[in-house]
């Protein structure tokens, strides 16, 4: 029982301290404020698209209504195969490049974005989703930011559009606490993830970086693994636009095993990150989800100090919370099913992490092996 309850004990308190830190961080990065500077910066939109007749027009409508001047960006998509040809007739006041992927490698959505990046015009390059809406000031936040900072890299928020049911919910609080730990990593000079529907970075910073070689064998990560290896190479110009009129809504899945599906995908590349950090969170995180679910048993089965249990219980909790709720504040949500969804997570997070050491899955009709 002793042995039990130390080891409880150990694993729960490393899992506080990494979610206390990464609180911390969070507080340290600073809400980013627009001052309507002059347009500068011209950029290069890359949307690649798999059968996404649905989704694609209303995002070319959100960035058709940008308050930015359409002479300084251009919207580059990159058809992955689609079963239906795109027609683009509707949106003739957009600079629009129309193209087809050339799969070379492992990962098609890297090998889209480098299909694009070859004939972009523009030096700096932003990327986003099919299924995404972005807001009317979008590059214009982008663009002050940049003269502001003089970046060479620059990951932003995303978050779901609101909706009813426990289905949604559950991804609202999962990709809450995700997005809470973008910010808070790069609040302590730790960033190793980012989202790849809200993404910025020059050109000439990408082939410094030699694009995506080293991972190209790796179905997803186009935008994680280039975030690592560019704060391998240049910390210091590598922000988080911490902005709300910078967010990027996307969808969320419409059945549970899609939304497995997406988690293993995103999962399965966590094995081949770089930073030591991140490795040992992410094995902290699935540890202690893992220890949750089986201190149940041995809390009945006599195995561990019920005073301890609760403890440790509420603790978890406690920093859980106050995690989603900063986060939930800068996203302008609310938290729900907050109580009901920590139940589940456990068992969510670790069939998720196991599965993508073994498992393949399946994402835009395609199947991909770990």
């Amino acid at each position: 029982m002793e042995i039990v309850s130390c080891l409880f004990v150990c694993i729960t308190i490393w899992y506080l301290l990494n979610i206390i830190w990464l609180i911390y961080g969070f507080t340290k990065v600073k809400s980013f404020e627009n001052e309507n500077l002059k347009p500068k910066t011209k950029f290069s939109i890359i949307i690649p698209f798999r059968n996404e007749q649905e989704n694609l027009p209303k995002l070319l409508s959100s960035i058709e209504k940008l308050n930015y001047p359409n002479d300084l960006f251009e919207v580059i998509l990159v058809d992955d195969e689609s079963d239906f040809r795109f027609q683009i007739l509707d949106f003739r006041f957009l600079q629009i490049t129309l193209i087809d992927n050339i799969r070379k490698t492992n990962s098609p959505k890297k090998d889209a974005i480098n299909t694009a990046i070859s004939i972009a015009k523009n030096d700096w390059i932003i990327t986003t989703d099919a299924d995404c809406l972005v807001q009317p000031n979008w590059l214009a936040t982008f663009d002050a930011f940049i003269q502001k900072n003089n970046p060479k890299m620059i990951a932003a928020g995303v978050f779901y559009k609101k909706k009813n049911g426990f289905l949604d919910a559950f991804q609202q609080l999962d990709f809450l606490s995700l997005q809470g730990t973008t910010i808070g990593s790069f609040g302590n000079k730790q960033a190793f993830m980012c989202n790849g529907a809200n993404f910025c970075y020059q050109k000439t910073f990408f082939h410094e970086l030699n694009g995506f070689d080293g991972n190209d064998k790796v179905a997803s990560g186009d935008d994680v693994f280039l975030l690592q290896k560019a704060i391998m190479k240049d910390r210091n110009n590598v922000y988080f636009l911490k902005s709300e009129v910078a967010i990027v809504q996307t969808k969320t899945e419409k059945t549970w095993k899609d939304l497995f599906n997406q988690r293993v995908r995103w999962a399965s590349k966590t094995g081949n990150y770089n930073s030591l950090y991140s490795k040992q969170l992410g094995i902290s995180v699935l540890v202690m989800n893992l220890f949750w679910i089986l201190s149940f048993c041995f809390l009945l089965l006599g195995m561990i100090n019920t005073d301890y249990f609760v403890l440790l219980l509420f603790s978890k909790f406690l920093v859980d919370f106050v995690l989603l709720y900063k986060t939930s504040s800068f996203f302008k949500t609310r938290l729900n099913y907050v109580l009901f969804g920590s139940l589940l997570y456990p068992l969510f997070c670790v069939s998720v992490g196991f599965y993508s050491f073994f498992g393949s899955y399946s994402w835009k009709g395609r199947s991909f092996k770990k």
